[in-house]
């Protein structure tokens, strides 16, 4: 059984930093944020964590962890929404309190997903995959990013459709603000391996693969379990997408994950728009897909709206998705099935 948290009007927004926090001199970006959706009728709550960083960490693991643990006890927020990811957020998930947390979005992407993922596995809460706090703090937010207010806004037992973004990001420009944040000037289209229409169905579950397949083995990671406990071994839609891996090591990380059961009835893996995309020798990421395809007999969906080429559709692990992809667009239909 999954349990949905719900995001009521005028709600209070925690924002703490379990992975990177900020370096000064861009604490304006923190605030212009907080400023924005104040504007929108939010309450804000910064901790400690948010405004400190040292040694690739915004705090030691303790500390990160009972300002987390702390904020998901707290009745009186409502939302988890770190500032952004970073590199180190799987040191605390030992010191988690999962048999106490609250039902409470917790919304991120990067390093935040492996926290998503965790959660989801082990207590069988729904998390949400999507923006950060950071990229909130434009003048307008486009129109896929700004689903999020409305996903988190669903009821248990109801239905919210998202539909793939028109155009995406190529490049950060940071030396030429754009009052949406990102630039987007790329048509976005999705696409198959196979280049046929493909709709499938699922459980969701997913992050950044860079990350989450680090709990491969652990017992932040056991998705057999999860299966048993909270879903009834219905099929898994698995969304995905590479940061930083070189082709041979999206590979492997793959086959890991093969390995260790986690694509056990597996209905389509879906993959996001990817910045790293050099081919080891002639290895490109279209053959990591096709070999992945071949050996699961299941469909790839790829260049979706998910991760670092934003923006990003919001997906909710835990959820029961329906995905249709027809000439290069895609639909996202999330059901708050428990």
């Amino acid at each position: 059984m999954i349990t949905y948290p719900f995001l009521k009007k005028k709600a209070t927004i925690g924002v703490t930093a379990p992975s990177s926090g900020v370096e000064e001199e861009l604490h304006e970006l923190v605030k212009r944020s907080c400023s924005r959706l104040e504007d929108r009728g939010y309450n804000i709550i910064c901790r400690d964590t948010v405004w400190t960083q040292d040694k690739a960490r915004s705090a030691p693991a303790v500390k990160r962890a009972q300002e987390f643990n702390e904020m998901m006890q707290d009745e009186g927020i409502d939302l988890i929404l770190p500032p952004w990811g970073g590199e180190l957020l799987i040191e605390v998930l030992e010191e988690i309190d999962f048999d106490n947390l609250k039902e409470k979005w917790v919304l991120g992407y990067s390093d935040t997903s492996l926290l998503l993922l965790a959660i989801t596995l082990k207590t069988g809460i729904a998390t949400a995959h999507g923006t950060n706090l950071i990229d909130l703090r434009g003048e307008y937010t486009d129109d896929t990013t700004a689903m999020w207010e409305s996903v988190l806004s669903t009821k248990a037992g109801s239905t919210i459709t998202q539909y793939s973004s028109e155009k995406y990001k190529k490049k950060w420009q940071h030396d030429n603000p754009s009052p949406c944040i990102f630039h987007l000037t790329e048509e976005t289209k999705w696409k198959t391996l196979t280049g046929e229409s493909v709709k499938v169905e699922g459980r969701l579950l997913g992050g950044c693969i860079d990350i989450i397949r680090h709990i491969i083995g652990t017992p932040y990671g056991d998705v057999q379990s999860f299966r048993k406990k909270h879903i009834n071994d219905e099929p898994v839609i698995w969304y995905l997408e590479n940061c930083e891996l070189k082709t041979t090591d999206l590979r492997r990380s793959l086959v890991q994950m093969k390995l260790a059961g986690w694509f056990d009835n597996c209905s389509c893996i879906m993959f996001g728009r990817s910045p790293a995309k050099e081919p080891v020798e002639n290895y490109t990421t279209k053959d990591v897909y096709q070999d992945l395809s071949t050996e699961l007999q299941i469909p790839i969906i790829y260049d979706i709206d998910c991760g670092h080429v934003p923006p990003q559709i919001t997906f909710v692990n835990g959820a029961f998705g329906v995905v249709e992809i027809e000439g290069g667009k895609g639909t996202v239909v999330q059901h708050f099935k428990a």
